[in-house]
């Protein structure tokens, strides 16, 4: 056989000339509107949130500022709410290194994958490079890893632990030691299967150089920039004994307001999250960038402000433990995304065999835990500047 090509010059920007490849599926424009309208609920939800907070700390900052004016008369009138827990809410948590070690990788991943996004939506991965995506975000992720052990640095510092060197060794080899034990022990199913699609040991070889030739180096750089600047000074003292936390309702409990607390943000992705699956999973092409950074946006202003809400609430029932809370409360909504994904495989995969099912659920789980500590890291972001805004703003003998 023999065929001939016949190149004609076209009118079409280079940039355009895939879209009769990008469309996604069937009924694309319900995946526009639904993507648009559970933008403008989020947005929605969160500005509602955003203005009762607003309001109400107004004017608890108002009250506490005028009783310390009477209380300066009368020594008599006792303080109450949020005020009252000043002494303890700046108190380290148990398991400091290991917070740290979380909020370090939730910077690592955050960062990864905002340069990605903004790649991808400036043109510079093209979906005829099928590995462009993946191959920039393995060296955008090595790259961050200066950004890790700077927020670990940090964050040990301000908890008072000087042993930074142990701290940065355990962010060092943490995420990423995670991803690649499960990255080599699936390869090791496909290898079993005997699999063209199993990575070869040079490719191994090369991620461990990138790993420990690259990222690690890194994180120890940045460690060391992070433990050299002065700790941040709390705008409260800490008393030397710890208060008696109060004995809190039903509904304050972390095991009912974490659950709760990760259905808005779960709503703002989990439209775009269907379609991402399709792209992993059908082999379809992805390429709605622009959507995926709004929802992105959506997802961390969503986090940040749901963490907030339950750190408030806590704090005016007398309950300071809310390090680890604001971490568990932004990361809850990773749940609902392994869940989704479970829904996912039932219903619009069909695999049968025991290797692809294995792959499948322990990448998601891997793709849910990166979710975690990524939104995680946001609420605990967002708590801690809450916190310190809130205390300072009122006047504590």
């Amino acid at each position: 056989f023999t065929y001939d090509i016949v190149l004609k010059e076209s009118q079409k920007k280079g940039g355009s000339r895939w879209d009769v490849y990008l469309q996604m599926a069937a009924g694309a424009g319900v995946h526009w509107f639904s993507v648009v309208n559970s933008c403008l609920v989020v947005v929605f939800l969160s500005a509602m949130v955003a203005a009762i907070l607003t309001k109400t700390l107004k004017a608890d900052i108002q009250k506490y500022n005028l009783r310390d004016l009477e209380s300066a008369e009368d020594p008599v009138v006792e303080e109450s709410g949020w005020k009252l827990v000043h002494g303890d809410v700046f108190r380290p948590p148990p398991h400091t290194d290991l917070l740290a070690v979380f909020v370090g990788a939730g910077c690592q991943l955050l960062g990864m994958t905002v340069v990605v996004i903004g790649f991808a939506v400036a043109g510079f991965l093209s979906p005829a490079n099928r590995g462009g995506l993946m191959t920039a975000a393995l060296l955008l992720f090595t790259a961050m890893g200066f950004w890790n052990g700077y927020a670990v640095a940090r964050v040990a510092r301000m908890f008072a632990n000087q042993d930074w060197k142990k701290i940065t060794t355990k962010a060092a080899i943490g995420m990423p030691g995670i991803a690649f034990a499960v990255f080599f022990v699936l390869n090791l199913l496909v290898w079993e299967q005997r699999s063209a699609g199993a990575a070869p040991f040079a490719t191994l070889l090369q991620i461990c150089a990138l790993w420990f030739l690259v990222s690690t180096p890194l994180t120890f750089l940045g460690s060391y920039f992070g433990h050299k600047k002065t700790p941040p000074e709390q705008p409260v003292r800490t008393n030397k004994i710890p208060r008696q936390v109060p004995r809190q309702k039903w509904f304050l409990n972390r095991y009912f307001t974490a659950p709760v607390a990760g259905v808005l943000p779960f709503a703002a992705v989990f439209i775009e999250l269907f379609f991402i699956l399709s792209s992993m999973w059908h082999h379809q092409v992805y390429y709605v960038f622009g959507i995926l950074s709004v929802v992105f946006l959506l997802l961390i202003l969503t986090c940040a402000e749901v963490a907030i809400l339950v750190c408030y609430f806590h704090l005016c029932a007398e309950d300071y433990r809310w390090w680890w809370r604001s971490f568990f409360t932004g990361g809850a909504c990773a749940v609902y995304v392994f869940l989704y994904s479970a829904w996912y495989f039932f219903a619009n995969l069909e695999i049968s065999k025991l290797v692809p099912s294995i792959m499948y659920f322990v990448y998601m789980g891997l793709l849910s835990f990166g979710f975690f500590v990524a939104t995680g890291t946001v609420g605990f972001v967002a708590c801690f500047f809450f916190v310190r805004v809130i205390y300072g703003s009122v006047k504590i003998d």
